[in-house]
């Protein structure tokens, strides 16, 4: 099944308690492979992530503190702390974001009327600055090391900015230029806080990055940050500062300055996309990827966490497969929300080695894979074709989304395929194929068995493509004029020069929405010409195939025997003496005894019923008289249950051409007569060929002969249920014989 998420217990407090809340999250079910048990916090599965603590699922990384990280959810009130010793997350309710400050476990946040700043581990309070009611006196505006920074009017238009710490009280932050407005403080190195603030105002708005001595409350450094910095990432540590610059068709340049320097270095990334492209600094080298590339619809560069070397400004080195969020921690690493590959997803660490190039480690783990998986499928054990018009919603959850999904679903005899190619809903792992019941979109599907062989390849290129396959069993009950197995109706027809061909037929939806169409056509063999009816009569040999009679001129009466491919068996004699009778039909179970039967007339008018054993050996039981005064009628077609009775029914066409219905009563007789309507004598050959629209009830085949310049036509009557219409009105179909003449049809 699908999981649905839980929802997590939060606890809603005031100021400092905010933080001391319980735990949530629990273990995963299984390997990182598997259907996941809930979707909060779970150990990784893989044996490589065995020793890392567990990673909420589906959370950001926010920030990160000395022994913990802090973490977002898809709600912007979802937030929690998750230790770094693997014990039990934090579940924090705040109306605002908390910053970590890059100092031990230290964070600050806006609680009601205060800006507090906290030590997330223990909840203790280390300062805290009114703000008044709504934020009238002070703005909090950021937090870095032990220090939380507010701004006020200063009555001449500006707002002054202003550190707070709990051994140095309040104090003026200096060397911000006059006028200086929209200041914002984040945690930067262990000694500065990073300052973003702008002059001016409209087209002479400039924007700036300081660096703010946390000991001294002075501004240090400042960096002129161009109009395509405005909206851009921005970095910082010991040695360099760095951001991204974004042209108006969103193509990136990384710029890098040395602090000690002032050297600059700018790292143009191509004609690439980079909307939200994520920058870091480790060590003597600078990182960047794009934001949510595992949901991207195409390869790029930028989709993996990326490292340079500053030193010659050429090496690279790949970190990560992909990332969705970063931070800077306290010690000068970088935690990096992504995956790998190999690792699969979660938290990793970005360090210099003892080589001094940065290396990726798993240091928290969602338990979820990075490469594209199978999560789940609903493909059944055995699919009944009889059911739901023949059509079934076939539904496949994969890991992730953006993929190109290819579903083939192949016949095991016969080889032949349906293929579809899938497309997920946006930001949805899951494909759905709603299979209409057919192979290579132009026939039924035969019964028997099938696999299905799932291929996706990720749109993104992260990661190989996924082959998964399975098995399922295709089944229906019997229908009498089918002959290859696959549920729709055959025609058989007859040519003048003997041979007896296998039309299949198969409802499309594709054609004039909706329309029986030939489906295949394939001779059964020649030599037919020696008998002067032939009839399709239902399985009456015990298998599961349908099987024919057929009548020499001698009046001996034979019986093949269908395989169930489309062919027959070599012949059978049922019994001489069939001649005395001008018309037969058969393929209804007249007596409701399961088993199909054989109606026929003889000269005198009299109306026999040969009851179906199921016997091939004697697969009639001896004749039984049901009636007299047939002799008016020029044509007799069983049709099935087409009035809703509990037994097969009959249709008889007079000499003038009206169709008139016999309802059967479930014991070989019929009742009294309905009038179906006139000019059927269009016809020469009526066929109940069954279900042929897959809509539950039998229907009827017509067909009209073509002459020595043109091929015959073929007509379906849809069955309704009803006794008093049975027939919708006539369908031209592509079922149409095929030849020129007008040949034999059963």
């Amino acid at each position: 099944m699908i999981h649905a998420r839980p929802a997590r217990r939060r606890l809603v407090v005031a100021v400092v308690t905010v933080l001391a809340v319980t735990a949530g999250g629990g273990a995963l079910a299984g390997p990182a492979s598997a259907v996941p048990a809930a979707e909060g916090t779970a150990r990784a599965g893989s044996a490589a992530a065995q020793d890392v603590i567990a990673f909420p699922r589906g959370d950001l990384i926010s920030g990160a503190t000395a022994s913990g990280y802090l973490t977002r959810g898809e709600s912007s009130f979802d937030r929690r702390w998750v230790p770094a010793d693997g014990s039990a997350p934090k579940e924090l309710s705040s109306a605002f974001p908390l910053q970590g400050t890059g100092s031990g476990n230290l964070v600050g946040m806006r609680v009601g009327d205060d800006a507090k700043l906290v030590d997330i581990s223990d909840g203790r309070q280390l300062t805290s600055v009114f703000l008044g009611p709504r934020g009238l006196l002070r703005e909090y505006v950021g937090a870095a090391g032990q220090a939380l920074f507010t701004t006020s009017d200063n009555g001449s238009g500006g707002r002054d900015l202003f550190i707070h710490t709990s051994g140095g009280g309040e104090a003026p932050v200096t060397g911000l230029p006059a006028g200086a407005a929209g200041a914002a403080v984040r945690a930067g190195t262990a000694d500065h806080g990073l300052l973003t603030y702008s002059t001016g105002t409209g087209e002479e708005t400039k924007r700036f990055l300081g660096l703010v001595d946390l000991a001294t409350g002075a501004v240090t450094e400042t960096y002129a940050l161009p109009a395509p910095a405005a909206s851009g990432d921005i970095a910082v540590s010991k040695t360099h500062v760095a951001w991204v610059e974004l042209t108006a068709t969103y193509k990136a340049t990384v710029i890098v300055f040395n602090r000690s320097t002032g050297l600059k270095q700018s790292f143009p990334l191509g004609d690439q996309w980079a909307s939200e492209l994520e920058v870091g600094l480790v060590g003597d080298w600078v990182t960047y990827g794009e934001r949510g590339a595992l949901r991207n619809g195409a390869p790029g560069p930028l989709n993996a966490l990326t490292a340079r070397n500053l030193t010659d400004g050429k090496t690279t080195r790949k970190l990560l497969d992909h990332l969705t969020s970063a931070a800077a921690a306290p010690d000068g690493t970088q935690v990096v929300r992504g995956g790998t590959i190999a690792q699969g997803e979660g938290l990793y660490r970005v360090a210099p080695g003892a080589d001094g190039v940065p290396a990726a480690t798993l240091v928290a783990s969602t338990g979820e894979p990075t490469r594209l998986t199978l999560v789940e499928h609903n493909v059944p054990s055995t699919i009944n074709l009889d059911a739901d018009g023949g059509r079934v919603p076939l539904v496949w959850r994969l890991s992730r989304g953006q993929a190109e999904v290819k579903v083939t679903l192949r016949h095991t005899r016969t080889g032949k395929t349906t293929v579809a190619y899938l497309y997920d809903q946006p930001d949805s792992p899951v494909y759905a194929f709603d299979w209409a019941g057919d192979l290579d979109w132009a026939r039924s599907a035969y019964n028997g068995d099938y696999t299905w062989a799932l291929s996706a390849k990720p749109l993104n290129g992260i990661g190989p493509d996924l082959a998964s396959s399975g098995t399922f069993k295709v089944v229906r009950k019997a229908a009498p004029h089918d002959f290859d197995d696959n549920g729709s109706p055959d025609v058989l027809l007859r040519d003048s020069s003997g041979r007896l061909v296998r039309v299949d037929s198969y409802y499309s939806p594709y054609a004039n929405f909706g329309q029986l169409v030939e489906a295949e056509r394939k001779v059964v063999g020649s030599g037919w010409n020696i008998y002067d009816q032939i009839e399709a009569v239902g399985n009456v040999g015990g298998a599961s195939a349908g099987d024919i009679v057929a009548r020499d001129k001698a009046g001996v009466l034979w019986l093949y025997l269908g395989k169930g491919d489309g062919a027959f068996a070599g012949r059978t004699k049922i019994g001489a003496g069939w001649n005395t009778y001008n018309k037969i039909t058969g393929g209804s179970d007249l007596n409701g005894d399961g088993r199909p039967d054989l109606l026929a007339t003889d000269a005198g008018g009299a109306l026999y019923l040969y009851k179906g054993t199921g016997d091939w050996r004697a697969p009639f039981s001896a004749r039984v008289k049901v009636g007299a005064g047939w002799g008016i009628y020029n044509q007799l077609t069983a049709v099935g249950n087409i009035a809703g009775t509990a037994a097969g029914d009959l249709v008889a066409r007079d000499k003038a051409g009206v169709l008139w219905l016999y309802q059967g009563r479930g014991n070989g007789t019929f009742a009294a007569r309905t009038r179906i309507g006139a000019g059927w004598n269009a016809y020469t050959h009526l066929v109940g060929v069954g279900d042929a629209n897959r809509d539950g009830r039998p229907d009827l085949f017509a067909y009209t002969p073509g002459d020595s310049w043109s091929i015959g036509t073929g007509y379906l009557y849809k069955g309704t249920g009803s006794a008093s219409a049975p027939f919708r009105g006539r369908e031209l179909t592509g079922v149409d014989g095929g030849v020129t003449g007008s040949p034999a049809v059963a």
